[in-house]
């Protein structure tokens, strides 16, 4: 795995010179515009505060990007990983987000080197475009408090929301008014122009300025360090087997969403450049990067495609890019942690309102609506509800498991037509037989689900001197539905009934000697054809 990144590593550094370099710090400054506000917003939103999302930003941007899978992956902070914390916060404290991100980094590290990098592709897409929509809600509900200037109280966006029943709703005016101007300018803030300036940092530029004038009554961010090192952040002396047994289910939610984000984000990213991701690299250096960040006081990161897309857009070449965003975090953390601190929380809650909002894969939820997916629909309804309600882990299972029953019970609706062989149609020499003889056609993959309607229609014909199984549409075939035919077979010819199976291709062939029939090249009961059959037969 090592000589793979080596060879990764030496292939995109071919023929590297000054003018890809002057490229690489270029897209990098850029990436740090569109990264600084979000990078501030979601250590906010995650319930810590600024720093902290600063902090992962700049480690995660170092680290990761320079063990990255592919060279224009941008890690960080994110609201989808912020929607996961409010709650982990509020039950198991600062310490146990630590100790949850240092599991779920350890949990990614040896996906990355089991090879695990194909897990996401089993998860169905609706169930991906549910959680992302749950998780966007959660993120809207999250920032309300922000956005008004108001105070709920809860361990969740639910509970919060539903306080406001009780303690009442009292807008702050001044708060909500910045709130929504910040949505209404990076709403109509002109596309064209966002290539240059990114609208949410100018947003946030604008409304800092005038607090600092007018000294308005709203919240800020507060202190912004001028360290890496945080005051608040995980010693090895903190953690401890029991917490950590504790933290099981968050650190598995963790790993999941870092998995799955990281992911999407490179395969939406490889079809922009038209380079592939190596996934299981991509997961070693996310687990990597979230198994230090804890010692620095970060929260959990993961690749993000809006500062991903912006890196490739501005002309990345090399995976200097992300560590120059990193660095170019860091100096603003430096030289203006005075003016950050006056930045306003419903401004940096406008940003996250307006990115909750276009985080939704609207493209894909319009699709499946009007072309009336039904199954497809269900799944990202109820993976949407789970992952607000519950949690990612059990938005994910539950998905994966809807997913599953719904193509289980599609499969299980089997075809099962039946023809009577006419005998007086047949050629010269089968007029003078007698009997009854039946073609059962059958379609479709048959298993344990299509065993009664099996057992249906060969009780139907039980009486007929002789039924053919005509197999060519049947896909595959399990142990259930063998043993039914050997049954069949077996107390047929004990009442001198004749049974043949026809038409199956040389796989489903197997399957019958597996399941204890006798040759299927040789036995009379085994024909190529239902024709063949028929003329040996009669």
């Amino acid at each position: 795995m090592f000589q793979n990144y080596q060879r990764m590593l030496k292939t995109e550094f071919l023929s590297y010179n000054k003018e890809k370099l002057v490229k690489d710090i270029l897209a990098g400054l850029t990436t740090c515009a569109v990264a600084l506000p979000l990078a501030i917003a979601f250590g906010v939103s995650s319930g810590v505060d600024a720093s902290s999302g600063l902090i992962t930003a700049v480690i995660a941007g170092v680290v990761i990007s320079a063990l990255s899978g592919a060279f224009f992956q941008i890690s960080g902070p994110t609201g989808a990983m912020a929607a996961i914390l409010i709650g982990l916060l509020a039950k198991f404290g600062l310490n146990g987000i630590f100790i949850a991100t240092l599991m779920a980094g350890i949990f990614l590290l040896l996906a990355g080197i089991c090879r695990l990098g194909t897990l996401t592709t089993f998860i169905p897409a609706p169930v991906i475009t549910g959680f992302t929509s749950g998780i966007a809600i959660i993120i809207a509900l999250g920032q309300i408090d922000n956005f008004f200037g108001v105070k709920s109280h809860g361990e969740n966006s639910i509970e919060k929301l539903m306080s406001f029943t009780e303690l009442g709703f009292s807008p702050n005016i001044t708060a909500s008014v910045m709130g929504f101007f910040v949505v209404l300018f990076l709403v109509f803030f002109p596309k064209k122009w966002n290539q240059r300036v990114p609208a949410s940092l100018l947003a946030i530029i604008i409304c800092t300025i005038v607090n600092m004038i007018f000294h308005l009554d709203v919240a800020s961010v507060g202190k912004i360090p001028t360290t890496l090192l945080s005051e608040n952040r995980l010693n090895p002396s903190d953690v401890s087997i029991a917490e950590m047994k504790e933290l099981l289910t968050p650190a598995i939610s963790i790993a999941l969403l870092g998995m799955i984000e990281s992911l999407l984000c490179g395969a939406s990213a490889g079809r922009m450049t038209g380079k592939t991701l190596n996934a299981n690299q991509e997961l070693i250096a996310q687990g990597v990067g979230n198994i230090i960040l804890p010692f620095f006081g970060g929260i959990p990161a993961t690749a993000a495609i809006a500062r991903t897309s912006v890196a490739i857009k501005s002309g990345a070449q090399t995976r200097l890019t992300g560590i120059f965003h990193a660095l170019g975090l860091l100096f603003s953390m430096l030289l203006f942690s005075n003016v950050m601190s006056n930045i306003p929380l419903c401004a940096l809650a406008g940003v996250l309102m307006v990115t909750a909002f276009r985080m939704n894969e609207w493209e894909s939820i319009r699709y499946i609506f009007e072309k009336k997916f039904f199954g497809a629909i269900a799944l990202f309804i109820i993976t949407m509800l789970a992952t607000v309600i519950f949690d990612l882990s059990i938005a994910i299972i539950l998905g994966f498991i809807c997913g599953l029953l719904i193509f289980v019970v599609r499969n299980a609706v089997v075809e099962i037509d039946t023809q009577k062989v006419d005998l007086s149609r047949m050629g010269k020499g089968h007029h003078e037989l007698s009997g009854e003889w039946e073609v059962i056609y059958v379609m479709g993959p048959l298993f344990f689900m299509s065993a009664e309607r099996l057992n249906q229609v060969i009780r139907k014909f039980e009486q007929t001197d002789g039924i053919i199984f005509s197999l060519r549409g049947v896909s595959s075939i399990d142990s259930t539905i063998l043993q039914i035919f050997k049954d069949t077979l077996e107390e047929r010819e004990a009442r001198g009934k004749t049974t043949i199976f026809a038409s199956f291709h040389e796989n489903l062939g197997k399957s019958f000697e597996r399941a204890g029939f006798k040759n299927v090249k040789t036995e009379k009961f085994f024909y190529h054809s239902v024709n063949e059959a028929i003329e040996e037969q009669l």
